[in-house]
């Protein structure tokens, strides 16, 4: 049976958008496996780690009929690569081995049976559905997704808290020494829902969520039960679990009454971090902020008693402030806004700085100091 039929170009897409999840090397072999499922003329491709599953149906060409089987994932995806877009490739079935023709090529690969195949056991009790558009859920992932932590023992920290309520719906993620905040006004109201979502799923989420805008811009729907979420976009159906336990009081994190503050452009800033960070050590990424009326220095030096010193002109009259941060922290930041323009909130040398942009209470960035 001749499962698909199509150019390069439009199979390694449907491929490619269900393959980011899937381990090269895994406990059960089959989880490096694509399951396809041939049902008349719509084809449906499965993949799953045990704890995420992606779906997504195409019409592919082929003959009609129903089939299913399992085959390498990446492996199919590494010989399509090497293929032109415009050329017609070809699935076919024969014993208990998937045949893939494209050109003069033909490569004969391995299956594993579709009934051994672990799908994802779905919850039954699903809160109701509500889409926003998938270009305001990307963006917010994009503002906060820098800062979660990456295999904190606090596993509630590997991942991002996300909020739902009326018609807000707030990002949030923290390691421990920063955090990140981001909303966005939806235009329908929303259950109530405080869910965390692994980060796998934040990175898989951002990889394939679309960032067109307009009037007819693509939506994305969600649904959440007690330790699941379902997001339905572009023919695609992907199932999460959430991670559990209590995420960090976010609003106990975020400093009210710092009384200095400065405005200053998000660029030249950025510019002069990445300037100063060359000098710091790769273990210790310290940089120091002297910041006094009219002036910013940024200053950084290393084991080998190098150093760095940049100054920026800038319109502030508050206290003199020496402060150390990590300058990673402050770089991701700020690589990750796209405003003109960036306000910073500091106490004193010892508190925590917030970031924002002026005049949009959208976004706060919170970065605890350093000692130096």
């Amino acid at each position: 049976m001749i499962v698909l039929k199509a150019t390069q170009d439009k199979v390694l897409a449907v491929l490619q958008s269900v393959s980011g999840i899937v381990e090269r090397r895994h406990t059960l072999p089959i989880l490096a496996n694509v399951l396809i499922r041939k049902t008349g003329n719509a084809l449906q491709l499965t993949t799953s780690d045990l704890e995420i599953q992606i779906r997504t149906t195409a019409e592919l060409g082929g003959d009609t009929g129903d089939f299913t089987t399992t085959v390498g994932a990446r492996k199919l995806i590494d010989i399509l690569r090497t293929m032109p877009g415009d050329q017609t490739v070809s699935l076919e079935s024969s014993q208990n081995k998937i045949i893939l023709k494209g050109g003069k090529s033909r490569f004969t690969l391995q299956t594993l049976p579709a009934e051994d195949f672990p799908l994802v056991q779905e919850s039954a009790a699903f809160g109701p559905a509500f889409s926003v558009p998938q270009k305001v859920l990307k963006d917010l992932l994009g503002q906060v997704s820098f800062a979660m932590a990456v295999q904190d023992i606090r596993y509630y920290l590997n991942g991002i808290l996300f909020v739902a309520e009326g018609k807000q719906l707030s990002l949030v993620a923290t390691d421990g020494h920063r955090l990140a905040f981001a909303s966005a006004t939806l235009d329908v109201e929303v259950p109530k829902q405080e869910v965390i979502l692994p980060r796998k799923t934040v990175i898989e989420l951002q990889r394939l969520l679309s960032d067109a805008g307009g009037d007819n811009q693509p939506h994305i729907e969600m649904q959440f039960a007690n330790n699941q979420a379902k997001f339905t976009f572009g023919g695609m159906e992907f199932v999460t679990k959430l991670v559990e336990g209590k995420f960090p009081d976010y609003n106990r994190v975020i400093p009210r009454n710092h009384h200095n503050s400065v405005t200053l452009g998000r660029a030249p800033l950025l510019a002069s971090l990445q300037r100063t960070a060359i000098m710091t050590s790769d273990k210790f990424k310290g940089v120091r902020l002297n910041l006094e009326p009219g002036l910013l220095r940024v200053a950084s030096n290393n084991a080998e008693q190098e150093e760095a010193v940049d100054e920026l002109d800038i319109d502030y009259g508050g206290d003199t402030i020496e402060i150390g941060f990590n300058v990673t922290y402050l770089i991701d930041a700020l690589a990750n806004m796209g405003q003109d323009m960036v306000k910073v909130d500091l106490a004193d040398g010892n508190s925590s700085a917030l970031m924002t942009i002026p005049d949009n209470d959208n976004f706060k960035y919170v970065v605890m100091p350093m000692r130096i």
